[in-house]
């Protein structure tokens, strides 16, 4: 097998891209994130892109954007990801841990750990879901609107909130978020839902060449339990098919039933688990 990096996100998504499309849902956050890197730059200045190919056929794939966790794609050949945990780590890369489909996540952080040693701990553990089509809009006082630039203080508040509640031990990078939520409000990616006040938001971020990834979805607490986030879920998401997108993608926290079935009423499908998983040193 043959590892090799990649400077060019242009080349690297062309040589990628029928390969994360075997199982574009497993994929999206490989998709959202090629995507950003191609049309937004400036977000991530510094990336890691990995591929492994054998006899010219991509088995594997892998990408960093320091100082995130590395994104693992699903392995098209026995062996393609210990090979990349070996390139990676010979290269002197080192991702604070590991997020992917369960099976691949834990492949790389097992042999992560067992050629430089330390452990693993899971983080998280997600839910990657699929809609097509919308079956339950939900019913909520209020109504959706885009977000503005005049929003911006209160949409990286809230995902602060989001990420303290959702992923305290998440690791990441305060100026590139920043940077993502004024790219995403400008391309009109953030809905929130106005019931009096703000009472909600999400994201929808272009995963080309089918798809969209609605998130994150955070209301306030004091706001819970009147169906906004519900509403605004099933309005962002219909407004992407409406636009011609073919699929919306979303990650939960399996470790919320409500939300879980929430999202199910609107329509979404489980694909498969994800996880995080974190590198603890020996």
């Amino acid at each position: 097998m043959d590892p090799r990096r990649v400077e060019d996100p242009v080349a690297y998504a062309e040589t990628l891209l029928p390969f994360l499309l075997r199982s574009p849902a497993r994929h999206n956050l490989f998709l959202g994130i090629l995507d950003t890197l191609q049309r937004r730059p400036a977000i991530y200045p510094a990336f890691h892109l990995w591929v492994v190919e054998d006899d010219g056929e991509v088995v594997g794939a892998a990408l960093q954007t320091p100082p995130h966790n590395i994104a693992i794609a699903e392995p098209g050949a026995p062996g393609a990801v210990e090979t990349l945990a070996a390139a990676i780590g010979e290269a002197g890369i080192r991702p604070p841990g590991v997020v992917g489909g369960v099976e691949e996540a834990h492949a790389f952080a097992d042999a992560w750990c067992a050629r430089l040693g330390g452990d693993h701990s899971t983080m998280n553990r997600q839910g990657v879901y699929e809609l097509t089509a919308i079956r339950d809009a939900g019913a909520a006082e209020g109504a959706a609107r885009l977000a503005t630039e005049e929003d911006l203080p209160l949409l990286l508040a809230w995902h602060a909130d989001f990420v303290a509640e959702a992923v305290p031990d998440h690791v990441g990078d305060d100026d590139a978020m920043r940077r993502r939520l004024t790219a995403l409000v400008a391309d009109g990616g953030f809905w929130l839902w106005a019931s009096n006040d703000i009472v909600s938001m999400t994201g929808a971020s272009a995963a080309p060449p089918t798809g969209v990834r609605i998130g994150p979805v955070y209301t306030p607490p004091s706001k819970r339990g009147h169906g906004f986030a519900t509403a605004l879920v099933a309005h962002a998401s219909a407004q992407a098919l409406a636009n011609g997108i073919a699929r919306c993608w979303l990650h939960t926290d399996l470790a919320n039933p409500t939300s879980n079935a929430i999202y199910q009423r609107i329509g979404y499908e489980w694909v498969c688990e994800a996880t995080e998983l974190r590198f603890l040193p020996g």
